[in-house]
């Protein structure tokens, strides 16, 4: 009960404030305070009206000093907790939201208020157990179903956490954050299924919200249906295209699959949206250096310096300037201001490279191994992936005998195109540069590592299923094939012009090539064995099922071995039609080693192929692990380069000596 004389201040205190004349109503107050009124309650007020001021420290002074007076007084703790957490002072909120003051608050507010501050300080038990409070009581309140579902999850009571949340939504099913939530929650129950169900519904039922979407994008992601990631991505983009973090997201992904100028193009909006973003400068970095657009730096480096980027992110991107202008010890230095949370992978191969262009062997190879093992860290689990692929190549050259080729029935030969040329070779043994002469000649239609012959070998059910393709199934693959080249070819297969097919590990697509198109030519282009896995086991590849056998270098030997053997038993079972590309005669004499080439393909020599820096500048972005070198002149330091790290090999040598003979090498 208030005294008369605070009674009275406080009314004309409370009339003052609200006829807008804060100062008149805080000048009673602070009066009637230092007179002796009540100071409960003229803290209280004070405490509320500097709040609403934005004088959120004076407001905690007065209404700390009033919760003091009357600890149990639920209204003014719930006013001083809603200012602390307005000032950020969350730890301080908590300690007045106590267990028991919760419980002895019959409008729940003490314990929503404990629910969120625990839960935003991670302290998710404490956020279970003041939720649990709140619904126990009203059971109908979906908002603390959902927070319970989430501190559940965050608990790792995951069952517990997709019962709140389906509570939620059964409450409300028309929130879109309860449904997102519980979308989550369901994953990680191994509910995926019905999750994806919920999201496409929840997508379909507010087209206007792209949460529903990016949240499809996410478990596609997770689930490695890369196309369908993709779609959705877009779809969430195109619903919010000013939201930088899905631009973001989308010039990542964009990059990922040499969509370069949208990655490009991405990356810029976001920078509109806001030029402080880190990630973005970065990604252009990426895609510039990707692209061979070095004269770009300069420029993008001096906009980050505008925008106030941190001193990490610029030294990143001045270490790709600096490796262009062989500025090799500047960049190592760069290098060294770059912390670990940018680019990690990235910064870490590219010190490799530099220490391997300084002649530091031990530090480089030390680099790209820190490298790779950073990649066998990916969620799409690389390792077990190049495992799956190598048991399937040794499960095909197990199927590959004489009796098993005498097997298939004979066909006349189909006669709808002529077949292709395929260039084939393990990677890093130069396809890139024989691709890019060819691409040189006009009678030429050159394709460099594109799906069309993997689709149509999994279209027919693999290599098992070859004995079984009668005449109308080759002719259906053929023309499968064919329709796959058209959506490809950067132009249309004009006729007279050759088709040359190039990936290098067709070396174990060369049965079903020889089953499909019986009249095929084959560029093999070889490179001394340990050259070529020291380069695979020193590249930045894309981890698809091939490329992730070069995160070890006993991987990378054992699918040599297979991927050789493949083709060398295809070889031998059909006699198939090859000319061999040697590397190290290439980087000698280009023209003499390349003019028999034509020859062998029927094509007129034109001196102009030998120009490749002038067609690889010319042929837009390069795919490949090679993409600097083709528009350098050629160069010889890579020839024999194994011999330097020739104590990291030794424990893989006894799997290509084989080879090493073979092929006419030596060790």
């Amino acid at each position: 009960m208030l005294d008369p004389k605070t009674a009275d201040v406080l009314r004309q205190a409370v009339g003052a404030a609200q006829s807008g004349d804060a100062a008149r109503a805080r000048q009673l107050a602070e009066g009637a305070l230092e007179a002796g009124g009540d100071r409960t309650a003229l803290n209280a007020f004070l405490g509320m009206l500097l709040a609403r001021s934005n004088d959120l420290a004076g407001a905690v002074r007065h209404l700390q000093a009033a919760h003091a007076e009357r600890p149990a007084d639920t209204t003014i703790a719930c006013n001083l907790i809603a200012v602390l957490i307005d000032k950020g002072d969350l730890g301080d909120a908590l300690v007045i939201a106590t267990v028991d003051l919760a419980r002895s608050d019959p409008t729940l507010r003490i314990a929503r208020y404990r629910g969120f501050v625990a839960q935003s300080l991670e302290r998710f038990d404490e956020a279970v157990e003041a939720y649990e409070q709140v619904v126990a009581r009203e059971p109908d309140d979906f908002e603390s179903w959902n927070n319970l579902g989430n501190a559940r999850s965050a608990t790792g009571d995951l069952d517990g956490s997709v019962a709140a949340l389906e509570k939620a939504m059964a409450l409300n099913p028309l929130a879109p954050p309860t449904r997102l939530n519980l979308a989550v929650a369901l994953r990680s129950v191994g509910r995926a299924e019905e999750a994806e169900t919920l999201l496409r519904k929840t997508a379909e039922e507010f087209p206007n919200d792209a949460r529903a979407l990016h949240e499809l994008y996410v478990q596609y992601k997770k689930e490695g249906r890369q196309d369908e990631a993709m779609a959705a991505l877009e779809g969430a983009l195109a619903r919010d295209p000013v939201n930088a973090n899905l631009q973001l997201k989308f010039g990542v992904e964009c990059g990922l699959v040499n969509r370069i100028e949208e990655a490009e193009q991405a990356f810029r909006k976001v920078l509109e949206i806001d030029p402080a973003v880190v990630d973005a400068y970065l990604g252009l970095t990426v895609q510039y250096e990707h692209s061979n657009r070095e004269d770009e730096f300069a420029p993008l480096i001096a906009l980050a310096e505008a925008n106030g980027i941190d001193d990490g992110a610029l030294a990143f991107m001045r270490a790709f300037e600096y490796r262009r202008a062989k500025r090799f010890e500047d960049a190592l230095e760069s290098l060294a201001l770059v912390p670990s949370g940018v680019e990690l992978e990235r910064t870490t191969h590219l010190r490799g490279q530099i220490l391997d262009r300084l002649g530091r062997i031990d530090e480089a190879f030390a680099a790209f191994s820190e490298t790779n093992r950073l990649h066998q860290q990916s969620a799409t689990d690389p390792l077990q992936r190049s495992a799956e692929l190598r048991a399937q190549v040794r499960g095909d050259l197990e199927l590959m005998t004489p009796a098993w080729a005498a097997s298939w029935p004979a066909i006349e030969t189909v006669r709808d195109h002529p077949d292709p040329v395929f260039l084939l070779g393990f990677p890093r043994s130069g396809t890139t540069l024989l691709d890019t002469i060819l691409m040189g000649h006009p009678d030429t239609a050159v394709l460099e590592e594109q799906p069309p012959l993997n689709l149509t070998d999994k279209r027919i059910g693999g290599t098992s299923a070859i004995p079984g393709l009668d005449a109308a199934a080759v002719a259906d693959a053929r023309r499968f094939y064919f329709e796959e080249i058209a959506k490809v070819a950067p132009t249309p297969l004009a006729p007279g012009r050759m088709l040359v097919d190039k990936s290098p590990l067709f070396l174990t697509k060369a049965v079903l090539i020889q089953r499909l198109f019986p009249n095929a030519r084959f560029i093999l282009a070889l490179r001394h064995p340990c050259d070529v896995l020291l380069s695979c086991f020193m590249s930045n590849f894309r981890l698809n099922n091939a490329m992730s056998n070069f995160l070890r270098l006993e991987d990378a030997a054992d699918f040599y071995d297979l991927a050789f053997s493949h083709w060398e038993r295809a070889r031998e079972l059909f006699g198939l039609n090859v000319h061999t590309i040697v590397y190290e005669r290439l980087i000698e004499d280009v023209g003499a080693e390349v003019r028999p080439l034509f020859d062998f393909l029927g094509l007129e020599w034109r001196d102009e192929v030998l120009d490749h820096q002038a067609t690889a500048k010319k042929r837009g972005l390069i795919t490949t692990a090679s993409y600097a070198q083709v528009v350098e002149p050629i160069y010889k330091r890579a020839a024999g380069r194994w011999e330097g790290y020739r104590a990291h090999l030794e424990p893989i040598l006894p799997v290509l000596r084989p080879w090493v003979e073979k092929f006419g090498y030596s060790l």
